[in-house]
């Protein structure tokens, strides 16, 4: 969340002013590729859903140790995974009122909405190793349609933007408009395998919370599975290729395995080693992550950074101005959020 509600741009306007090949090609990993490909901006979304994925032993699992029953529990899930669609619907159009064929159904809220649901309701309902069948199954069913199908006039296993079967389907089926037209990278089909990110998420949590083995061997375990995620990825990519418009199973695994060794290393440094402190700054915008994601539709931080700083970047003056500019409006974001969590305020879905 902190890249997303403005961090990158310090390292886009870094790279202008200075012309540093370091800082351009660092810059570069803040764009998503046009189609195929990965960068590091694609890793920020299914970090969410597999993170949600993490929690879900510690929350549903806590209220089915407190007694709550399963269909108690599938009302609450339903409930939030629409709820984040419809907030995601918001984010796209706002709240004003359009004719059906101008608004975008698909959204980043959306699909960790559906994707956190259904992971969800195969935790209440499966044990680990249906848990582990439905992922696998996911992943190698989505190929297999992709694989097998194509938009009419294109050869079957097409995956460019306007010939992969997902997108057709969307076209089909979803109302509204599409993000580009022809496809949309949060449509209904491709939120299939998505849900196997979840369900990652899942067995990491499961692994966390209900293990017993020691700590440091959690997060071994974790980093193992975390390479291994990634070798499978690579290997997969040679005849299904690392696509997060389509979210395709190599995707999965690839951000997967980012996934499982980012949390090791946390895991090991904050709750093995105990280094805690300097993570504050992050947990402050991790608390209110939805509403801070929410805000910038309702509120302009822009005019309020210059409201508060326009001496700062006249003092400043050109090149740097931009790069303070930057730096303000994610200190002044912070403190927004700095003083809800004083409040102890929080947007929760």
């Amino acid at each position: 969340m902190f890249w997303i509600m403005g961090a990158e741009d310090i390292v886009h306007q870094l790279a202008k002013v200075t012309g540093s090949p370091f800082l351009e090609a660092f810059a570069l990993q803040f764009n998503h590729p046009a189609w195929h490909g990965f960068r590091f901006y694609d890793l920020i979304f299914p970090l969410f859903l597999f993170m949600a994925g993490v929690a879900t032993p510690y929350s549903l699992g806590k209220e089915l140790e407190k007694g709550k029953t399963k269909n108690q529990l599938l009302f609450r899930v339903i409930k939030r995974g629409l709820i984040l669609v419809l907030m995601g619907i918001i984010y796209n159009n706002g709240l004003e009122l359009r004719p059906l064929s101008e608004i975008r159904f698909g959204s980043v809220l959306g699909r960790i909405g559906l994707a956190y649901m259904f992971a969800n309701i195969i935790y209440l309902y499966t044990k680990q190793r249906g848990q582990i069948i439905w992922f696998c199954s996911l992943l190698v069913g989505y190929w297999l349609l992709l694989l097998f199908n194509a938009a009419p006039g294109f050869a079957a296993g097409d995956l460019t933007m306007e010939g992969n079967f997902a997108s057709y389907l969307d076209r089909l089926i979803m109302p509204g408009k599409l993000y580009l037209g022809v496809h949309d990278p949060e449509g209904l089909i491709s939120t299939i395998p998505a849900i196997s990110t979840g369900l990652l998420g899942i067995y990491a949590g499961n692994l966390l919370k209900n293990s017993p083995i020691t700590m440091e061997r959690k997060s071994l375990q974790l980093l193992v599975m975390g390479i291994v995620s990634l070798l499978l990825a690579q290997l997969w990519n040679l005849v299904f290729p690392i696509n997060k418009n389509l979210w395709t199973s190599s995707f999965v695994l690839h951000v997967g395995g980012w996934s499982l060794i980012l949390l090791a290393l946390f895991y090991y440094i904050i709750d093995v080693r105990g280094y805690r402190k300097w993570a504050f700054f992050f947990s402050v915008i991790g608390m209110n992550s939805i509403l801070i994601y929410m805000s910038g539709q309702f509120i302009n931080w822009s005019y309020t950074t210059k409201a508060i700083f326009s001496w700062l970047f006249q003092w400043v003056g050109d090149p740097y101005g931009t790069v303070v500019f930057a730096i303000c409006y994610v200190l002044v974001e912070w403190a927004f959020l700095y003083f809800l969590y004083r409040k102890n305020v929080f947007l929760r879905v």
